[in-house]
């Protein structure tokens, strides 16, 4: 029988290596809470997660002691329990810190130490040496068992270790998981799923508190939450959003508030546009450039530079040549019309030519036939906008916004130095048809569609020759390209398919670019950047 607590889940968005800035948030909020029986914020929440070769730093291990133990002096009534690394000797633990009576009274390190896709955690940290429960002694004079654990051991079905089944057997009151979980789609539901298993197994309620917020690549959705000992959610935090959760057990775990439900798109909006807004705001930048070309790509990414930042911190840049449609110009200005962007015109056809001219002999010569200028014209074009826009990002301390999406990425139609330039990919993790997708979210969201519908409704072109368009069945083959990053294609009857095949050999070519690419915001199971590393110099077929 669970004894009268009042529990708080601070559900915070830390930036990685503002310790003292950290500090400072996990203050405010201990003060605000002094009469709580326990505070409980997310893994990692003091040096920020993930803070990567940081941690390898011995002044930064120092300051991140240092403001520790600051803040257990502030401590009172109130158990805190908070994330953050510790050394001991030559090891590092990530750890649960454990803040009572003005001091640090003991550590729960984590145990499972995640080294796939976006994870490299046993790069720096050393396993937990033992698994026990924390005996908190309450104001009451009461004492409570948890289950205190980290993120990944929950995540325990491929390991043989079961870190929640050890706690539980020995005897506990309440599981508390204390999360950095990168968001990705379906990750909610998984959660959900391993939290019900461990508390309907155990019959012991369940206190899960994630990171919100965003680090490079990488969002955290948030979604804290409170499970009744059947594993049902009976309380839950923001998504993508920070909030304090106020508990009181046992009184709440007989009173189940409904959950906020989000779908696909609406999902993936509210991650990107928290991921741009972060990347923004905590590397010290307010305003974005976006280069508008009339297309679903730019369109989006301009919608959501708008929503995350402001309209008025968002310039779109439109840079027409000869190749470019009269409508791709007027649309690109009803997006930044509709919108309220910044807008600059900067047609590029006599740049264009003169930048021709000077290459003539080189365009003339024997590696390209005739006076056509064939790709390496169209990737001019291309790089003579990524110039420009770079050069508009520069002046006013900016920072430019990729707009190619994960497809193009993938079979390398994009433009190195040019459509590629950039700061960061906020649709670089969305294949062609998701963007679609998103779009059609964005404009049901106004009264007055920022997004045109014959953006939504023409073939998809790069306009950099006569009647082009792009060379892809989207339909087909963006899911088929999405299957081969997700390593879901093996089975022996597309084995052989030549489309698989060739769509295989897009992928490995264009690795060289991807490698200098901007970071995309990850959203799925499988992204470019960090969680997905393939060499350059590869010959396996």
């Amino acid at each position: 029988m669970l004894p009268a607590l009042k529990i708080v889940l601070a559900q915070v968005n830390p930036t990685v290596g503002d310790i003292r800035g950290n500090g400072a948030i996990l203050e405010q909020i201990m003060r605000q809470h002094a009469g709580a029986d326990l505070i409980i914020f997310p893994e990692g929440v003091l040096p920020g997660y993930p803070a990567q070769d940081l941690v390898l730093e011995a002044a930064f291990l120092a300051d991140l002691e240092g403001e520790l133990q600051r803040l257990a002096s502030l401590t009172g009534k109130a158990t805190v329990i908070l994330g953050t690394v510790r050394q001991a000797g030559d090891r590092l633990y990530n750890t649960a810190a454990v803040l009572q009576n003005g001091a640090v009274s003991t550590y729960r390190d984590k145990t499972l130490l995640p080294t796939y896709d976006v994870f490299d955690e046993a790069r720096y940290f050393t396993p937990a040496d033992t698994t026990e429960p924390l005996a908190v002694t309450l104001p009451s004079g009461d004492t409570l068992r948890l289950g205190l654990h980290i993120c990944e051991d929950l995540w325990d079905e491929a390991y043989e270790q079961k870190v929640c089944d050890r706690l539980a057997t020995a005897g506990i009151d309440l599981f508390v998981n204390i999360s950095a979980s990168p968001f990705r789609m379906g990750i909610h539901a998984e959660r959900k799923r391993l939290v019900r298993a461990k508390a309907e197994r155990w019959e012991v309620p369940y206190l899960y508190c994630n990171l919100v917020g965003a680090q490079d690549e990488l969002i955290f959705d948030g979604r804290s939450a409170l499970y009744d000992g059947d594993g049902n959610p009976v309380r839950v935090a923001a998504a993508f959003g920070e909030e304090t959760l106020t508990l009181t057990l046992p009184a709440d775990l007989e009173r189940p508030q409904v959950e906020e439900q989000l779908d696909g798109p609406e999902v993936l909006c509210r991650a990107l546009t928290l991921g741009i807004g972060d990347y923004f705001h905590k590397t010290g930048h307010q305003q974005a450039v976006v280069g508008l070309s009339g297309g679903i790509d730019s369109s989006v990414v301009a919608v959501l530079a708008a929503w995350a930042l402001g309209p008025k911190q968002v310039t779109g840049v439109i840079m027409p040549t000869v190749f470019n449609a009269p409508e791709s110009a007027e649309d690109a200005r009803l997006v930044a019309g509709h919108l309220g962007l910044n807008l600059l015109e900067m047609p590029i056809e006599s740049l264009r030519r003169k930048t021709l001219d000077m290459l003539a002999p080189v365009f003339n010569g024997p590696l390209i036939n005739g006076n056509d200028p064939g790709l390496a014209g169209e990737n001019l074009q291309a790089r003579l906008r990524g110039l420009l826009l770079m050069a508009v990002a520069n002046s006013t301390g900016a920072l430019l916004l990729t707009t190619g999406n994960k497809t193009e990425l993938a079979l390398g139609y994009a433009t190195l130095y040019g459509d590629m330039a950039g700061a960061l990919a906020p649709i670089g993790d969305l294949s062609k048809t998701d963007v679609y997708a998103v779009a059609r979210h964005l404009n049901s969201q106004s009264g007055q569609p920022p997004i045109p519908a014959r953006v939504l409704e023409k073939p998809p072109s790069a306009e950099l020759r006569p009647g082009q368009t792009d060379p892809f069945d989207y339909d087909v083959v963006a899911p088929l390209v999405e299957q081969i990053i997700a390593g879901e294609i093996g089975a022996a009857e597309r084995i052989d398919d030549p489309e698989v095949a060739r769509y295989r050999q897009m992928i490995r070519r264009a690795e060289y670019k991807r490698r200098q690419a901007p970071p995309a915001l990850r959203v799925t199971g499988k992204a470019f950047g960090s969680g997905r590393r393939y060499p350059i110099v590869n010959r396996y077929e």
